[in-house]
């Protein structure tokens, strides 16, 4: 382990004599609830000489770790008062190297910042992917990959400013958050437009833009009162991160004694986190090993790790004015280091909402994840972390809609999916969704089936918890996972490139086919805005008949019946049947059709079609 520790330090570039390179953070704020900050300064042999701050500031502690690179002050920042102050470095009375530092004034409502909630509706983008507003920046000259569109897994071109450009497309579309796969600095060779092996975490990538551009986008986005929500990291970086290749420790990442320069891979079963009999070898070989060869596997157990990530999580709320954290891999990660990750930022932000990437297969083994959840108090621990996906409704949408019924098959599979919601602590703040980036498109899975497609939407845009769509999925877009790997889920948005022949962008400019998917999503959506009824109304589902799965979501002050017909064949609805939610109403309208129903006798509904109505 010394060797090879020794070889990655050695490779970095021969830096002029205890000079200052990298001081993390680079400025913070007054008025924080916590006021210990722990300032990162980073030059060759930097620990070999004094630091000083000046103003009088005190240090509350320095801490010099085994290489000498590297040194941690930690301050209270409620003792300081001025706006900037000099960190400098000293060898005997001789000033070497400083660097200003500010303390800047904090927005007056960035406690109390906004979160997505079940009020909203998630959009999900891979910016490389997306639109291309700013040509000049497809390629970088510090940056080691360049773009190359014929490339399906190399750089597009899609940036900041594409999406910044197309902020009507997404607010008219009906969405109201936008999440972003990571776009902090990615310096691999090759597949760094993925985002997750990030190489700096207070950089945004010079290819997609500016660390102004990220606020910009989210500023734009609270003035139509709409969220940015950034994809965090916790549980790896990149190979090529500058810190990976200097540690400032050897436990900064995990170190298989056992594998190839420290490397074993993970066996990815995060079921052992809370597996009373799992072994001890399978746990670790899941928690420690890494993702991949070029995704070291960060040690959150280390003290200095934690406050390093935490910081920087709160760095990006408070300079980006963000609207929540989808949290990638969330299993993976230590999950007692996890827990005070998660509760330093919701202390911080009250409001703040997380969700964590919560990767299984039952409610039982989600739900534990989510804060206060009983099934993780079985297990004492409480991750503090407000959200989780559903990924059990995940798994079984696309095989329901694809069955035909049985006792535990076709639309009981959804009914069995939503009789599990009692285990969650607070079941409208998890999101539901049926695609990712990481999944096979929807649309693949359907043969670009619209009927299918809006079954899917109407069920995950009318039950409990925050809904996610996938960027170009409301145009019909689709790609195969199993022949074509991730860059064929990952297509570019048709018109998101200058040179594209067709652009679905524009409503006047989408094909017939590209129409019926974006029109049904658009009004759907846009109707889902104004109902607080869907947001946190209560939910009464009735047991699947014939394939047709009805449920009712309602509250003091309205009613909306849902019905999802999965036959190939056109069903009647016996209204008597659903009498107990019916009960005081005689007819509803449709919000797609907009036409009305009465409810005094049974109606009939066409084959694999959805209808949302609203009781009077």
């Amino acid at each position: 382990m010394k060797k090879i520790y020794t070889i990655i330090a050695l490779s970095t570039a021969v830096i002029a004599f205890s000079q200052i390179q990298k001081v993390e953070p680079a400025f913070w704020w007054k008025g924080m609830k916590n006021p210990e900050l722990q300032i990162l300064v980073y030059g060759k042999d930097i620990a070999k000489n004094e630091i000083e701050l000046s103003d009088g500031i005190k240090v509350k502690d320095i801490q010099k770790v085994e290489n000498p690179n590297y040194v941690f002050l930690t301050v209270n920042t409620n003792e300081i008062n001025v706006p900037k102050f000099k960190i400098t470095i000293k060898n005997g009375k001789k000033n070497i190297d400083s660097y200003t530092y500010e303390l800047k004034q904090r927005n007056p409502n960035s406690a109390n910042r906004e979160s997505f909630t079940s009020k909203d509706v998630m959009y999900l983008i891979m910016p490389d992917r997306f639109a291309n507003g700013d040509e000049k920046n497809d390629s970088m000259p510090n940056l080691t990959e360049k773009a190359n569109r014929n490339l399906p897994n190399g750089r597009h071109g899609g940036d900041l400013r594409g999406i910044i450009n197309n902020l009507d497309y997404i607010q008219n579309l009906g969405a109201t958050s936008v999440w972003l796969t990571p776009v902090n600095e990615d310096n691999e060779k090759v597949y760094s437009y993925h985002g997750y092996a990030q190489t700096d975490l207070y950089k945004i990538d010079g290819r997609y833009g500016t660390n102004e551009e990220y606020r910009e986008l989210s500023q734009k986005l609270n003035k139509r009162n709409m969220k940015l929500v950034m994809d965090y990291v916790t549980n790896h970086w990149g190979i090529s991160h500058w810190m990976i290749k200097d540690l400032p420790t050897k436990d900064w990442i995990h170190w298989f004694n056992d594998g190839e320069n420290g490397f074993k891979r993970s066996n990815y079963k995060t079921t052992t986190q809370f597996d009373t009999n799992a072994s001890e070898i399978d746990k670790k070989v899941a928690l420690d090993g890494w993702f991949d060869t070029t995704m070291p596997d960060i040690n959150q157990k280390n003290p200095l790790v934690l406050k390093y990530v935490t910081q920087n999580a709160i760095w990006w709320i408070e300079y980006a004015e963000l609207g929540g954290f989808r949290v990638d891999t969330y299993p993976y990660n230590d999950k007692e280091a996890m827990a005070k990750w998660a509760k330093a930022i919701t202390d911080e932000y009250p409001r703040f909402n997380i969700v964590g990437e919560t990767w299984l297969s039952t409610a039982g083994q989600i739900s534990a994840w989510q804060k206060d959840s009983k099934t993780g108090e079985a297990a004492n621990y409480n991750s503090n972390l407000p959200s989780v996906m559903d990924f059990m409704l995940y798994g079984d949408l696309p095989k329901a809609l694809k069955e035909n019924e049985s006792w535990d098959t076709g639309m009981n599979r959804i009914y069995n999916s939503f009789s599990s919601d009692f285990l969650y602590p607070d079941i409208n703040n998890i999101l539901v969704f049926f695609e990712n980036h990481d999944t096979e498109r929807w649309n693949e899975i359907f043969n670009d089936d619209p009927k299918a497609y809006k079954l899917g939407l109407t069920l995950i845009s009318t039950v409990r918890g925050i809904p996610q769509i996938y960027y170009g999925s409301e145009v019909g877009m689709r790609g195969d996972k199993n022949k074509g790997g991730d860059a064929d889920i990952r297509r570019d948005f048709p018109g998101g490139w200058k040179s594209d022949q067709q652009n679905a962008l524009h409503p006047s400019t989408q094909t017939p086919e590209q129409k019926e998917f974006y029109q049904f999503t658009q009004k759907l959506l846009n109707w889902r805005k104004g109902k607080e009824v869907i947001h946190t109304g209560k939910t009464k589902n009735f047991v699947p008949q014939n394939n047709v799965f009805v449920y009712f979501r309602y509250n003091e002050k309205e009613s909306v019946m849902v019905v999802l017909n999965n036959n190939e064949k056109e069903q009647t609805v016996d209204v008597k049947h659903f009498a107990e939610s019916l009960n005081g109403f005689s007819k509803g309208k449709e919000i797609i059709s907009g036409k009305e129903i009465s409810l005094q006798n049974n109606f009939t509904i066409p084959a694999k079609t959805s209808m949302i109505i609203e009781l009077k």
